[in-house]
């Protein structure tokens, strides 16, 4: 049973504590994601789907999402049907869409300008040297559809896709119940998406990732899920690319006290309303300030839609945290390296400029994570987990590939291939070096 408002125990830790790193362990102990029955149960799943396509593909459906399809063309949904949703769905909703979209499509525009062109150049023995850049043929987005609906999730994961170049963007979405959400659908036909299908799950995984008679088999699946999901996912990549496997998920606010309480409290709220597994932490050197969120927290929690999902969020995995200083809190912050940060103080570039790991970086106090969700521009598909220590945010390079070229000049297969040559014998590799000899002193063009 999920705590009362009133009674709801936040930890509260400080790093001058004797036993802070013994209560940090704790609170960061991360969660095993690949359990070793849900790990089972998605590779029987994604077996039975590479036997038997379609069929295994209806079967789970019937059995996860309660929809009894009667074959795969009654689990497709349509172009007429994306767009209808678009037409259909309040101005309002429509205008939001699009305005997020507008600004989600122009800040991967931006980032294609700066990583996604072909470059090359010649160097002084006539060798040209360079890299083609080119955009997958089809991919497969998957949007989550359990205990929410999430058309953002459409827009971040199918526009830079769109905006790489990608030919063919295939999304897939559970609809339990048969529920298809208008706004979901809405997005889809505002981002682009060249085909969808009511499916979800391990099985979803893997009819993208195997093909079947009628999902296409993609080249690279992108797109967070259940636990279910992310074990199918990790178990298909090297069959087709992933993004990333996403945990739950977190946000880190430092704070230095000149931020209303209520709104530190509310941002906390924004991601532990997800998930009972989520985190929301709090960093401050001001003990009053804390105890004034703290105290907001309690306040405000009662009139919450999602007020048990909360609580259990809070209680189980926050935490607010006291620091020495704003020095110890950007240190702490990199060990922790959350999905979203927000620097929530008067001059939040100075500090954010000591920040080096996080998915994202909100800055200021007008800043809330949630304008990042959902309309901001960034990509909100952000590396969890502490993996922002190694990851990026899902962008245009996602969905790109890099291809090396080399065009050897006469003047430089002489110069390369002694090099080579010595190299590969060194290596024993004879045929690597008898290759590089022979293009030594002899010219084609003589």
């Amino acid at each position: 049973m999920n705590a009362p408002a009133s009674d709801l125990l936040l930890r509260r830790l400080d790093t001058a504590s004797p036993d802070f790193e013994a209560q940090y362990a704790q609170l960061f102990a991360r969660m095993a994601e690949e359990h070793a029955e849900i790990d089972a149960r998605a590779a029987d799943i994604l077996a039975d789907v590479r036997a038997r396509g379609d069929a295994a593909v209806l079967d789970y459906t019937r059995r996860f999402d309660h929809l009894d399809a009667p074959n795969m063309a009654a689990l497709e949904i349509s172009q007429a049907e994306l767009h209808a949703a678009l037409a259909q769905i309040p101005a309002e909703q429509r205008h939001a869409l699009e305005q997020a979209a507008e600004r989600v499509r122009d800040y991967h525009q931006r980032q294609m300008q700066q990583v996604g062109q072909s470059w090359e150049y010649v160097d002084a023995d006539g060798t040209l040297l360079g890299q083609k850049v080119t955009p997958l043929d089809r991919v497969g987005i998957y949007v989550p559809g359990g205990k929410a609906a999430y058309p953002s999730s459409v827009l971040m994961n199918a526009i830079p896709a769109h905006v790489a170049g990608v030919v063919e963007i295939i999304m897939v979405v559970p609809t339990p119940g048969g529920e298809r959400n208008p706004l979901v659908l809405a997005a889809a036909a505002v981002a682009g998406v060249s085909r969808a299908f009511a499916i979800g799950g391990a099985q979803a995984v893997g009819a993208l990732a195997f093909g079947t008679a009628t999902v296409p088999k993609v080249d690279k699946i992108t797109g967070p899920g259940n636990a279910y999901v992310a074990a199918a996912k990790r178990r298909v990549f090297g069959i087709c690319g992933i993004d990333m496997i996403a945990g739950p998920s977190e946000i880190l606010v430092i704070a230095d006290g000149t931020t209303p309480p209520e709104w530190v409290a509310m941002d906390l709220f924004s991601q532990a309303e997800h998930d009972e597994l989520a985190q929301s932490i709090l960093l401050c050197p001001d003990a009053a300030y804390i105890d004034a969120v703290a105290a907001e927290i309690r306040r405000l929690l009662p009139g919450m839609s999602r007020q048990p999902i909360i609580a259990a969020s809070l209680s189980g995995r926050g935490a607010l945290i006291q620091v020495r200083n704003l020095d110890e809190a950007c240190e702490l912050a990199d060990r922790i390296a959350p999905e979203h940060l927000e620097v929530s103080a008067a001059q939040p570039r100075l500090i954010a400029d000591r920040l080096r790991h996080a998915g994202a970086i909100f800055l200021g106090a007008y800043t809330s994570e949630s304008l990042g969700d959902y309309c901001a521009g960034p990509n909100h598909v952000l590396p969890t987990s502490g993996t922002a220590r190694f990851s990026s945010p899902l962008g245009v390079y996602d969905f790109i590939k890099r291809t090396s070229l080399i065009e050897v000049s006469h003047a430089g297969a002489q110069r390369l291939g002694r090099i080579a040559s010595v190299l590969a014998h060194g290596e024993r590799l004879q045929a690597h070096a008898l290759a590089a000899e022979m293009r030594l002193d002899h010219d084609l063009k003589a």
